[in-house]
């Protein structure tokens, strides 16, 4: 089991964002610089955990984004005395299309061979007072 909290405000931008050009008649699809630089931020927070030797096997990958809490929220949270709580976020992106950035980064920094060894995933997104993304993947036996 290899288990680490990544300590960042996570992107909002997801794979879904390619851009599309005609050039010249030809179809052209491109990364706009928000989204390459989402990217490098991610392979640069996930280098410092990838495991010796790639998982093996079926895998589970858990994963909790937590974003800022907006300032009407903080401020609640203050006047309770809560300064720990995280509350499940509503609103954009989506999770099937934030993860999909992450496992394929995932893949590049060799935490797997192939990001379809995953056979079980549970995704939840917050806003909290601890941005970040915890991340967790575990072997599943057969």
């Amino acid at each position: 089991m290899i288990e680490f909290f990544l300590s960042m405000v996570p992107p909002t931008i997801t794979q879904q964002e390619h851009k599309v050009v005609v050039n010249n008649g030809r179809t052209v699809f491109y990364e706009p610089g928000d989204l390459k630089a989402a990217r490098q931020k991610f392979m640069d927070y996930l280098g410092r955990y990838v495991p010796d030797a790639p998982m093996i096997g079926a895998l589970r990958l858990t994963t909790k984004w937590i974003w800022p809490l907006p300032k009407n929220q903080i401020n609640r949270l203050k006047s309770t005395g809560m300064n720990d709580l995280a509350i499940y976020k509503t609103t954009r992106p989506d999770t099937d299309n934030m993860i999909k950035m992450l496992k394929d980064c995932m893949t590049r920094c060799r935490f797997w061979k192939d990001d379809a060894q995953v056979a079980s995933e549970i995704t939840e997104k917050f806003n909290g007072m601890h941005p970040g993304i915890y991340i967790r993947i575990e072997e599943l036996k057969s």
